[in-house]
Order: C-alpha cells, then sequence, then structure tokens
C-alpha cells in the first residue's frame, strides 16, 4: 500500500460513533448550515424499503432535523415499493417523469443521475433500498465528515458484509474485480472498505460535475472520477457496522462485474471495446444454453451540462 494511503487511513477514516448526532446538529448550525437530501434507488423492494424510509423519517427528521429531504426514486417497479414507500413518508418519483426529454435506461447509475434534478439539499446521500435491520447512522455516518470538515466532499460507508451465516463473505464482486483493479490502476483508493458500497454522502458541488454511468458501475465510476477531480484528501469513509441485504446470484454477478471492468476500461483508455457483451451459460434440457447481455456502455454527463438542471438551480 503507498504511503500516502496509509496516511489517508489515518485522517480519513472514522467510525459512525465519532460524531455523535448533537455534535452533527451543532456543527449544521440549523437552517444556516448545508440541507441534506437522502436518495432510496428502488426497483421492486417493497419488502425493504418501508422499514428504511421510516426509520430515517423518524431518528433523523422527526427527532431531530439533520435530513431535510427523502425521496425514493422507482425505475419500474411491479410490486408495492411506490404505496410502501409513501406510506412510510417518502415522496416517491419514478425515473420515468424526471427530464422526459431523454429516453430513460435500466440501470441504478441512471437513477442515480436522474435523481439530482428533483432534490435540493447541498449534500445527496445515497442509500440502497435492500438493506434489512437498518440503522440511521448510515446515513448520518456518512453525512457527518461532510457536514463536520469542510475540505472532505465524499464520503463512502464501510461495513461488514456477511453471506448468509458466513462473516465477511459478501461483497464478492468487491474481491474478485473491483479491488483488483483499483489496486492495479488506481492505487490511491486501494485504503477504501467498500469501493462498491450503495451508501454514500457527496456535495453536490461535486456530483454535477462527475459523469454517471448509467449502470452497475456508477460507484466505481464516481469513485474514480471524484478522485481525479478533487484528490484523494477530500474522499473519506465512515465504519457504520454490518450491511444485511438481498444477495444476487452467480450470474448476476458476472453481469455487474463486466459492468464494472467497462467502467474501468473507459476511465483507462477512453477506448473502444470490440464487443461490449457478455455471454453466461445455463443448463437447459439438453445441455448448457448460452445467453448473451449486452454490457451498460453508456454514460449520463455531468449534471451541470443539463440545461433543465441549470434552469432550476437558478431559479
Amino acid at each position: 500500500m503507498l504511503e500516502e494511503v496509509e496516511r489517508w487511513l489515518t485522517r480519513r477514516s472514522w467510525s459512525a460513533a465519532d460524531r455523535p448526532l448533537d455534535r452533527l446538529l451543532h456543527a449544521r448550525n440549523g437552517a444556516n448550515g448545508p440541507s441534506v437530501s437522502v436518495v432510496l434507488p428502488a426497483l421492486n423492494e417493497a419488502e425493504t424499503v418501508g422499514d428504511i424510509v421510516a426509520t430515517i423519517r423518524r431518528e433523523l427528521m422527526e427527532k431531530v432535523r439533520l435530513v431535510d429531504e427523502l425521496v425514493v426514486i422507482d425505475s419500474g417497479s411491479t410490486d408495492a415499493t411506490t404505496e410502501v414507500a409513501r406510506r412510510a413518508g417518502a415522496r416517491v418519483v419514478h425515473r420515468d417523469a424526471i427530464l422526459p426529454r431523454v429516453p430513460a435506461v435500466p440501470g441504478k447509475g441512471e437513477v442515480l443521475w436522474r435523481s439530482l434534478l428533483v432534490t435540493g439539499g447541498d449534500i445527496v446521500c445515497f442509500i440502497d433500498a435492500d438493506l434489512k435491520d437498518f440503522s440511521a447512522d448510515f446515513v448520518s455516518g456518512i453525512v457527518g465528515p461532510l457536514l463536520t470538515d469542510p475540505d472532505v466532499q465524499f464520503v463512502k460507508a464501510m461495513y461488514d458484509r456477511p453471506l448468509g451465516k458466513s462473516a465477511g463473505q459478501g461483497g464478492r464482486v468487491t474481491e474478485l474485480v473491483a479491488r483488483p483493479l483499483l489496486n492495479l490502476h488506481w492505487p490511491q483508493l486501494a485504503g477504501f472498505v467498500q469501493p462498491l458500497g450503495g451508501e454514500y454522502a457527496v456535495r453536490r458541488s461535486l456530483l454535477e460535475r462527475l459523469p454517471f454511468p448509467v449502470g452497475y458501475g456508477v460507484e466505481l465510476g464516481l469513485l474514480v472520477d471524484a478522485l481525479h477531480t478533487v484528490g484523494l484528501d477530500a474522499l473519506a469513509q465512515v465504519d457504520v457496522g454490518v450491511r444485511i441485504h438481498r444477495h444476487q446470484d452467480g450470474q448476476a454477478l458476472g453481469r455487474m462485474a463486466a459492468a464494472i471492468y467497462r467502467t474501468a476500461q473507459l476511465r483507462l483508455s477512453r477506448g473502444h471495446l470490440v464487443r461490449p457483451s457478455l455471454t453466461q451459460f445455463e443448463r437447459g434440457e439438453h445441455g448448457f444454453v448460452p445467453r448473451t447481455y449486452a454490457v451498460d456502455t453508456e454514460e449520463r454527463p455531468p449534471m451541470r451540462e443539463i440545461e433543465e438542471y441549470l434552469s432550476r438551480r437558478a431559479a
């Protein structure tokens, strides 16, 4: 590990307990401090989204005023996700209703990019909607450094990720794909425990300058681009404990890995892949059947290049 990263770990890695709520509220200075938006991208998360929304609303909007707005961006759920989220107290916006002149494409990054147009917080906090046993520390922990340290601009959550009953076995794409890529090509980012984690808080002034990969590559892309834009010392991570969520099967992880590799490849060369697709195999009645999936190759431009966003911010 680079000496620079070792120093960074001592200066920019914290625990959520390092910044209790009363300190954060004091740092925010009431309505005079930076406003905070929490965004949950959701697709068929009716089983978990309600508890997450209710916890954030109760602990961080009603008991104390740390979060100003809580928005669920639905990307076409066929279950009761939108109804559950609304009943729990979130504002729900459908992905396709945001920036309708640009046809939406499937993908998590697409939803996160569009969320900037329907939120107003100076700090934007992204939280995955499939978390179980959710704690408000996931939000206050990663928002905290942005309220107390003006030099920090991008904060990732770090946590243990159990796989079933096995401790620390989650995050398979992280260990097999993302961590090797980062260590080999962006060694300054080698200190991030969960580089692909879906829980992170960022100053809007930085987010609006970054391109967004539309799919699963969004977390790696934003992290790498933030490093190049503001430097390592503006990045940080906070330990929030344990993350329990739904795990995907091996083939879904393969598609995720391909998208992440594509995102990294674009940033390494800005070149063109001859075949941006991934073929996987499933056993059928007469043997293995190949199935080919397109790898996410599209990216959305920095939000400050979008006319509707500039008009909204100027209003």
